[in-house]
C-alpha cells in the first residue's frame, strides 16, 4: 500500500476515527432519519463517544430540523482554526454540519450547479472543526450524483490506510422492501463496487407496521426485500427498521421546535444578550436582562418562553432511547461497529504484515 496523498482534506480528518457513508439509492426511504438514528445508537455505545453528523444534501438538508436546531439563530461560527459545528448537547458529542445553517432563510432554495456544490462540499470537508470524533455519519442525498463524486473525490487520500490509520471510509445503504426501491439500491451498490467504495451492509427500513393497539405487523411495503437483496449481492444484511408511531411523534416534536438542541438555546440566549445590551446602550432599558433563575442548587434558563435546564444534558438521546426503533437500531449499531473493528484489525495485520 502506498504513501498517503496529503490534502487539506485529510489533514482536516486525521482526527476523526471512523467515516460512515449512509446512501440511498431512492429518496423517501428514510436515509436521514436513519442517519440522525445511526448517529445517536453510536452515541450509546459509551458516554464518552464523541460523533459528528455531515449533512451532504446541498439542495435538501433536513438535518437541522431533525435534531432540534432549525432556527435562524443556530448558524455556523467561524474560528480560527475553521468553522464550528452547531452541537445538539451540552456535552458536544453530537455536532452537526448543514447547509441550513448558512441559509439566511431556512425556507431558501438552493439552485445550484455541479462545481457549486462541489467547492462547498470541499469547504465542509476541510474546514469544518471537528476535533476528535470516534465517527463521522455523512448523510447524502439519494441515488449517485455530483455530491458522490465529490465526496469520494475529496476522501480519496483517506483510501489509502497506514499504520496510524489501518482504516478507510465505509458505507452503509438504506432501503425499504418496494421492488422500485430495491431496483434503485442496487444502482448505489455497483456505485460502491465502481468507486471502491467498502459497503459494511445494508438496512431494510419501513419493515412493516406495528399497531400500537393490538402489536400486529402489517407489512405496508413489502416483506423481505433488502434481506433478500442482500443475500444476493453477497453484502451483509444488518437488520429490518419497522415503523415506529413513537419515534415519528418525537421527530415531530423536534422539527416543532418543541425539543430544541443545545446550540439552538445557546444562539437564542446569545441573542437576547446582545438585543439587551443594545437596548441599554440606546437607553430603551435599565440593563440586561436576567435569564437565569435559580431553582434550590439548579441553574435553569428563561427563552422563548421555555425553561431550559442544563441538567438535561441531552433531551434528544434520552427521548429517543426509548422507543422501540432504538433497540433495533442498538443491534444494527452493534453489528456495524463490530464490521469496521474487524476490517481495521484486518488492514492493522496486513499493513504489519508487509
Amino acid at each position: 500500500m502506498s504513501d498517503n496523498i496529503e490534502t487539506p482534506v485529510s489533514r482536516r480528518l486525521a482526527s476523526v476515527k471512523n467515516i460512515v457513508i449512509v446512501l440511498s439509492g431512492k429518496g423517501g426511504v428514510g436515509k436521514s432519519s436513519s442517519s440522525v438514528q445511526l448517529a445517536l445508537s453510536l452515541l450509546s455505545l459509551s458516554p464518552t463517544t464523541r460523533v459528528g453528523l455531515l449533512d451532504l444534501d446541498i439542495t435538501g438538508p433536513s438535518l437541522p430540523r431533525m435534531v432540534g436546531l432549525d432556527i435562524p439563530e443556530a448558524t455556523v461560527h467561524q474560528s480560527s482554526a475553521g468553522w464550528v459545528p452547531v452541537y445538539v448537547d451540552q456535552g458536544r458529542r453530537l455536532g452537526v454540519m448543514s447547509i441550513g445553517f448558512l441559509l439566511k432563510d431556512r425556507g431558501d432554495s438552493v439552485v445550484w450547479r455541479g462545481p457549486k456544490k462541489d467547492g462547498m462540499i470541499r469547504q465542509f470537508l476541510s474546514e469544518v472543526r471537528w476535533g476528535e470524533l470516534d465517527y463521522l455519519v455523512v448523510d447524502t442525498p439519494p441515488g449517485t450524483s455530483d455530491e458522490h463524486i465529490s465526496l469520494l473525490t475529496h476522501l480519496h487520500p483517506l483510501f489509502t490506510p497506514n499504520i496510524s490509520r489501518p482504516t478507510t471510509p465505509t458505507s452503509i445503504l438504506i432501503t425499504t422492501p418496494q421492488t422500485t426501491a430495491l431496483n434503485d439500491t442496487i444502482k448505489s451498490l455497483s456505485f460502491t463496487r465502481k468507486l471502491q467504495l467498502p459497503v459494511m451492509g445494508l438496512v431494510e427500513n419501513m419493515s412493516g407496521y406495528v399497531c400500537p393497539c393490538c402489536g400486529e405487523i402489517s407489512d405496508t411495503f413489502g416483506k423481505g426485500g433488502g434481506e433478500q437483496m442482500a443475500k444476493n449481492q453477497q453484502i451483509n444484511f444488518l437488520g429490518k427498521v419497522p415503523i415506529d408511531t413513537v419515534l415519528v411523534k418525537l421527530l415531530d416534536s423536534v422539527s416543532k421546535g418543541e425539543l430544541i438542541g443545545q446550540g439552538a438555546i445557546d444562539a437564542k440566549i446569545e441573542a437576547e444578550a446582545q438585543a439587551d445590551e443594545t437596548a441599554t446602550v440606546i437607553g430603551e432599558g435599565s440593563g440586561p436582562k436576567d435569564n437565569t433563575t435559580r431553582e434550590g442548587d439548579k441553574e435553569t434558563s428563561i427563552t422563548g418562553g421555555q425553561v431550559l435546564t442544563p441538567a438535561e444534558e441531552f433531551p434528544l438521546l434520552d427521548r429517543y432511547n426509548e422507543t422501540a426503533s432504538s433497540q433495533v437500531w442498538k443491534g444494527i449499531t452493534d453489528k456495524l461497529v463490530s464490521q469496521i473493528d474487524e476490517r481495521r484489525s484486518s488492514i492493522r495485520q496486513k499493513l504489519q504484515t508487509n
